[in-house]
């Protein structure tokens, strides 16, 4: 996750790099000391990452002793991004999710104080845009909880998604919209909000860094690029596409 300005060469961020979730049995005895008590694995993990999207916030509810828990665990500098319930985006009527959107940013995530990182919102593939429900739902969002500033990320999933009205109520809320390199979701890097918010899935088994040598290059460059402000020029943007006469995006 890297902080940045919208077509301005504006405040230097900080770039983050991190994974989702920590607790996946392949990692023991290979990423993980052999062994280290699973108790310890978040501990080690933060060592070695800068920030932890948890995926484990989408399906379950926590406790705040949990997230007390994780802040305590960590290092100063570490930072968690939560993806927020299912309850709250997976529905019929967006603007109809106050109540999931309470439960959730009020149940003790505020625990983590500084190392609370972007809320996920992550939206079913087959969830198709509406702007007048969209934007209903975006005014829910909360801006801060307990004197804690909320930052909040879009994880879009459908075609319909990409184009300039989205974007603009993304821009007008000011949430990131989520940069996914996937050939399963729509992939586009337009910046939205004050930061930027990439996740990488092209990732082979085959290779032990997941991602090729070059192609590693190719992204810690975009991230730099991004941490100073701009936008780098080879990744898709809705506003690209929008640009291109009809026989182009044939």
């Amino acid at each position: 996750m890297a902080k940045a300005g919208r077509n301005a060469a504006a405040q230097s961020g900080v770039i983050r790099s991190g994974t989702g979730g920590w607790t996946y049995e392949p990692w023991r005895d290979n990423f993980y000391p052999k062994g280290l008590a699973q108790s310890k694995e978040l501990a080690y993990a933060a060592q070695h990452l800068t920030a932890i999207e948890v995926n484990g916030t989408y399906y379950s509810t926590f406790k705040p002793p949990t997230f007390a828990k994780w802040h305590d665990e960590t290092p100063d500098h570490f930072m968690f991004s939560l993806k927020a319930n299912r309850f709250a985006t997976n529905r019929k009527v967006l603007g109809d999710a106050g109540e999931s959107i309470a439960r959730f940013t009020q149940n003790g995530l505020v625990e983590l104080g500084p190392k609370l990182g972007p809320i996920v919102w992550q939206f079913m593939p087959t969830k198709v845009f509406d702007p007048v429900d969209f934007e209903a739902f975006l005014k829910l969002l909360p801006k801060a909880v307990d004197g804690v500033k909320l930052r909040h990320a879009l994880d879009v999933r459908h075609a319909s998604f990409m184009t300039p009205i989205f974007l603009k109520l993304a821009r007008k809320y000011k949430c990131a919209a989520v940069f996914t390199d996937s050939d399963d979701y729509p992939s586009f890097a337009d910046i939205t909000g004050s930061f930027v918010y990439a996740r990488l899935m092209r990732t082979q088994s085959r290779l032990k860094t997941g991602y090729a040598p070059k192609a590693l290059d190719r992204w810690a460059q975009a991230a730099r690029i991004w941490q100073g402000g701009g936008e780098p020029p080879d990744v898709p943007r809705v506003q690209d596409a929008a640009a291109q006469p009809p026989a182009a995006k044939a």
